[in-house]
């Protein structure tokens, strides 16, 4: 494969998410559960037919569905990022994409579990980062033992603000794991500790059984 097809088909990747998480935030309005089904169909047809799928082709053979827990309401929040008290940045090596910078935006108070930090990726593009890591991370048919992404907006995995412009929508239920979790050619950014809780977090995608 050449890299200008490669090229071509990331960016139709990264279209197809868009427009999921687009689709998803409109269902949401109404029923999060709806959106959180059509999130989890949309991801296994992408999963087992595009060229740009993280699984490695023995898997993708015998790809049925990825592993998600069914959806639960009490999981999902609508949260206000406290801002950041003192700046702080994290430069993540990537053997892909070279050096990835952050810096930290806020957190948000997760009631019962803690809190999460939320980072801004000061690179060309920008967006918004927050990943998760529980204690089920790395058990036998847990969590991925990296953490998983709650939010990525420069790839399009957004559930938009609360009804406060400074909120966000804290979907457990969405979590996801990174491409690296399938593919260890990915270089992916991790949850740091300021993103880890000492809880578990039952929904959202787990690894494969």
């Amino acid at each position: 494969m050449t890299d200008s097809i490669a090229a071509l088909q990331l960016a139709d990747w990264r279209r197809r998410v868009f427009g999921l998480y687009s689709g998803v935030r409109q269902l949401s309005v109404h029923s999060p559960a709806a959106g959180h089904e059509l999130w989890k169909s949309a991801r296994d047809e992408l999963f087992a037919g595009h060229p740009q799928s993280p699984l490695l082709p023995d898997d993708r053979a015998s790809f049925t569905g990825l592993t998600v827990a069914r959806y639960d309401p009490d999981w999902r929040f609508e949260l206000e990022v406290r801002r950041a008290s003192e700046p702080m940045r994290l430069v993540v090596d990537s053997a892909s994409d070279g050096a990835i910078p952050f810096s930290l935006v806020g957190e948000v108070r997760v009631p019962y579990l803690g809190t999460l930090d939320v980072w801004r990726l000061t690179g060309y593009g920008g967006g918004l980062f927050v990943p998760v890591k529980d204690s089920l991370a790395g058990t036998p048919g847990g969590t991925y033992g990296g953490g998983r992404y709650l939010i990525d907006t420069v790839k399009g995995a957004d559930l938009g603000p609360g009804a406060d412009p400074d909120s966000l929508v804290i979907d457990f239920n969405f979590a996801y794991n990174p491409s690296c979790a399938y593919d260890p050619s990915w270089s992916c950014p991790l949850a740091q500790p300021g993103n880890t809780l000492r809880h578990e977090v039952p929904v959202g995608e787990r690894m494969p059984r």
